[in-house]
């Protein structure tokens, strides 16, 4: 008896979803998290600016469910 030779196994599927990422606040010091590289530091308020993320924000004009007029039933409204 011999054995079939072996089968490459497939790569998982990489999921493209935000990372998130830690640093240190440029103004005060204290360790905050963000998403893809963009911070908000709850402690002395300051930000980084939106460019300075690690890969670029979406187009409103990629999001066709929107873009199609189709109304999102999850949207969070008020009264």
């Amino acid at each position: 008896m011999s054995t079939p030779p072996a089968q490459p196994v497939p790569e998982p599927a990489v999921a493209i979803g935000p990372e998130i990422t830690y640093a240190e606040c440029r103004q005060c010091g204290t360790l905050i998290a963000g998403l893809d590289g963009r911070y908000s530091c709850g402690v002395c308020g300051w930000v980084n600016h939106h460019s300075e993320g690690h890969r670029l924000l979406p187009r409103a004009e990629d999001d066709t469910g929107r873009a199609a007029g189709e109304p999102d039933n999850n949207a969070n409204r008020l009264g």
